[in-house]
């Protein structure tokens, strides 16, 4: 079988099972398993693909067309421009947090500190670190699995990161420049109605958001005070219809310059707030 033979029987295959971007599923599954980039396909469409990547090419659509997530075969997501190696222990980056990724870069300086608060795959705070200089971090998570993950990440990359098993600040000790969350938002009773890939595949805890979909925004707004420096900044990924709501938590908390930040989209995707400065 050619390259372009496999490609085209993988696309096949997941346009049939109804999965989204199938043409990109079936180059990225073809390219993982023989090991290529996505110049393969144009360059050499006429090459044979040995008998036992054909196997696993064909093994590896086959489960993709089950709604298995594509990170979960291969594996591995792309995120500001880093691997992260991720399972059913973490939520799969997505592009949307990288919005908030590049807001608090803007706000981030040489030898600030930096607390991750549902750090989950560690991507906000390794990404963070990664394009900073002499910072330091913490990522918290109550999920001791998906801190294992966030630990080899940050092995894998060569960033120093300090991780704590901890329900929100139970066990935080200290105070920070910047503490920014990717907090569960999602309504309990919305869970049921997401894609497949995210609702049978993404960790149950790192999706929801409880009855209202705010309740970890409300938690984190109330103690982050105690844990940030005068003037810090706390900033927050949030659902898009999330913004008004979690904007007047911060006010009515005492937060100052308070504002939302929207995605590529044009849709609310970010809000951030600063401990006011005792005078």
């Amino acid at each position: 079988m050619t390259y372009k033979e496999a490609y085209d029987k993988g696309s096949l295959i997941l346009k049939a099972a109804e999965i989204d971007n199938y043409l990109n599923d079936a180059r990225i599954l073809l390219e993982f398993v023989c090991n290529t980039d996505r110049t393969a396909l144009l360059a050499f469409p006429e090459r044979e693909i040995t008998d036992e990547c054909e196997v696993e090419y064909l093994r590896l659509i086959k489960k993709r067309s089950t709604h298995i997530p594509l990170q979960h075969l291969t594996g591995i997501q792309g995120f500001m421009g880093l691997d992260f190696c991720v399972n059913r222990d973490v939520l799969i980056p997505r592009a949307d947090t990288e919005t908030l990724v590049e807001e608090v870069l803007l706000e981030l300086h040489d030898g600030m500190s930096i607390l991750d608060m549902c750090t989950g795959s560690g991507c906000i705070l390794l990404s963070l670190l990664n394009y900073s200089n002499d910072c330091t971090g913490v990522g918290v998570d109550i999920s001791e699995k998906a801190l294992e993950v966030a630990k080899e990440n940050a092995h894998r990359l060569g960033i120093e990161a300090d991780f704590i098993e901890s329900d929100l600040f139970d066990k935080v000790c200290g105070v920070f420049d910047i503490i920014v969350s990717n907090p569960p938002y999602i309504r309990t009773c919305e869970i049921e109605e997401l894609m497949p890939e995210v609702r049978d595949y993404d960790p149950f805890i790192a999706l929801n958001g409880k009855e209202d979909g705010v309740t970890f925004y409300r938690n984190i707004i109330a103690a982050a005070p105690g844990h940030l420096k005068q003037g810090g900044l706390l900033a927050f990924e949030i659902g898009c219809d999330q913004g008004k709501l979690v904007s007047d938590m911060l006010v009515s908390a005492g937060f100052t310059d308070v504002c939302i930040k929207k995605d590529l989209c044009g849709l609310d995707r970010v809000v951030t707030g600063r401990k006011k400065i005792d005078v």
